[in-house]
């Protein structure tokens, strides 16, 4: 059976354990974070997309990272949320995408996730608040993140052409808020590295 083409265009927002800036990206995942241990929650805002004839427009999912060293070497601890709007085909196509079986741009996560703790299902909400995006995912995720802004005191900073799975091209964020409790996990990360993408995947 062919594998089945997808894409997903929109937003993402990622925060994690790092003091700003991540040292994982511009080393493509060779470096250690700032703390040893990488854990990292991200949520993502899909303004258009499909799975095969499946719609994904207009709806929302996220997830946790947790590596127990530099990323490249996996061994992840993952889990995912995706939006309870969503369609049970809808659903199972978010699952297929984040366990790197639907292939392109997530596919390495087949063999660096050694571990996934499930599928939530949940509440959402996106919002912007001038640059601060702001996102809750169930009780589980509450965030507010904001760019940091550059020279000329209005653009955020952004590093381009950078060789790094999510998007080449990251806007450096900090997190204003960032709280995660999930999984036996209770992460606060207010202050910590943040990162805003463009987001623009596609599979096979």
């Amino acid at each position: 059976m062919a594998a089945q083409s997808w894409t997903l265009k929109g937003e993402i927002v990622l925060s994690c354990s790092c003091d700003v800036f991540c040292a994982g990206i511009l080393s493509f995942g060779d470096q250690a974070s700032c703390e040893s241990a990488c854990q990292k929650w991200a949520a993502l805002r899909v303004d258009t997309g499909h799975f095969g004839d499946v719609d994904l427009s207009g709806l929302q999912a996220g997830f946790v990272i947790d590596s127990p060293g530099p990323m490249s070497r996996g061994n992840w601890t993952t889990a995912l949320f995706v939006d309870r709007r969503a369609s049970i085909y809808a659903f199972k196509a978010f699952q297929k995408i984040f366990t790197g079986r639907a292939g392109g741009t997530t596919g390495m996560l087949s063999y660096l996730v050694g571990r996934f703790l499930g599928v939530d299902r949940t509440r959402m909400v996106w919002e912007t608040e001038g640059e601060t995006r702001i996102v809750r995912i169930g009780d589980i995720i509450d965030g507010a993140i904001t760019p940091v802004t550059g020279r000329d005191g209005v653009n955020g900073v952004v590093i381009a052409n950078v060789d790094y799975w999510v998007g080449s091209d990251v806007t450096v964020a900090r997190a204003d808020r960032s709280r995660m409790r999930a999984f036996g996990r209770d992460w606060n990360f207010d202050g910590r590295s943040a990162e805003i993408c463009k987001l623009d995947w596609r599979g096979p």
